[in-house]
Order: C-alpha cells, then structure tokens, then sequence
C-alpha cells in the first residue's frame, strides 16, 4: 500500500485557526495521497524550518521579510475588511451606540504587536481620534476571543470569519473598521510549486476574501 505523502505545514501563530482551516481545507480535497500535519509557532521559527526543508508550506499575515535570511516565495491567499466584535452585555454597558464613535474610551482587547494588524488598528484609531482603552493584548486570537466572548471588551476579527466568530462566541458584529485590512499569505520555498498540497492552498486563493459590503 502507498504510503500518504506528507503534507507539512507552519501555521503562524498571529493566523486565526478559523482563517486557518479555511485555507488548509481545500488541501483534505486533495486526495487520500495527502496526510496533512500542521505546526503552529512565530514566523522566523516557522521560515527555519522551512529552510532546512522541514515544512513545505508557511501560512502568515504579511509577505516573506526582507529582514530574515531565507530563500522563500509569498504568495497572495486573499484578503477580509476587518469587523469589530462585542458581547451583547458590554454593549449595553457602552454609553455611545453608534460605530466607530462606541470605541473612544471603551474597553478594547488588541492583537499583540506580532500581529501585522495591530499597526494597521493603531494608526486607524489616531487617524480618527479614537481612543478606545487598551485593556489587554493577545498573541493567540483565540483567547482573545474567549476574553471577548466574557465582556472584556471589544474585539478585531476578519471580515470574511464574522458568522463563525459570531455564533461560536455569541458576541455581535459592530462594525466594520473602514480602510483596514487582514491579508493572507502563503509562503513557500520554491518559486515553481510542485506539491499537490501547496498546489491546492495557492489554487484557492482568495478563499478568505470579503468585500466591505
């Protein structure tokens, strides 16, 4: 019996895992030649790795940087506006209704620095004169979510997740931070792209983009 080819794959850590699943999927389509494994770690790690050959793909938040010393191609996935989620209770704690002028001195949870919105999200707030209260900021998006989920404030996702962040938190879309995006990437170490898997993620790419309608 064949064995299944091994389809090797660095998740960085600042990547939604809904967003994730949402790009890797097309890849269980594939065929059962493909046996998917799936390593989640900071971007510099996860481009080691694959420089020595020990993961075949590298799904980010921002293209190859310039700054690290690796032989490697980005490739564009797609692209989602960003939505502001609260749960219903920290709403009716607000005393302003309206978006975005709810977020001036709320209570708000920020993606940590390593993520590549949370510079888009900082300069759109001093752009408006925004100044929502930084209560905390995360390096995993899911327990960010989980502290909004509680009511710790409000909180960024993608656009293109907003159904699932809404019914697997039960916490409510807002509004939309216009003129900020969450970009995707794939990142591989070949121009040329051979691996059905990698063929497959690339081939669906814009899998994760939604218009600010």
């Amino acid at each position: 019996m064949r064995r299944p080819q091994p389809f090797r794959i660095g998740i960085a850590d600042c990547v939604p895992k809904s967003v994730a699943y949402m790009v890797i999927e097309p890849a269980l389509k594939v065929s059962d030649s493909i046996r998917i494994s799936c390593r989640e770690g900071k971007l510099a790690m996860l481009l080691s790795e694959m420089s020595i050959n020990r993961l075949d793909l590298v799904i980010a938040d921002r293209p190859m940087p310039a700054t690290l010393n690796v032989k490697a191609y980005s490739h564009v996935l797609g692209e989602s506006a960003m939505d502001i989620f609260a749960a219903p209770r920290l709403l009716e704690q607000l005393p302003e209704k309206r978006f975005p002028e709810m977020l001036n001195k709320a209570p708000f949870l920020m993606p940590g620095e390593d993520f590549a919105i949370h510079l888009k999200l900082t300069q759109w707030f001093e752009a408006h004169k925004m100044f929502p209260n930084i209560v905390a900021d995360f390096d995993d998006s899911a327990l960010m979510k989980i502290f909004g989920q509680a009511g710790a404030g409000l909180f960024p996702a993608p656009a293109a997740t907003a159904n699932f962040v809404c019914r697997q938190h039960d916490v409510v879309c807002v509004g939309q931070v216009e003129g900020v995006s969450y970009q995707l990437y794939a990142i591989t170490p070949e121009r040329k792209l051979t691996h059905p898997g990698v063929i497959s993620v690339v081939n669906a790419s814009s899998v994760i983009y939604a218009t600010s309608a």
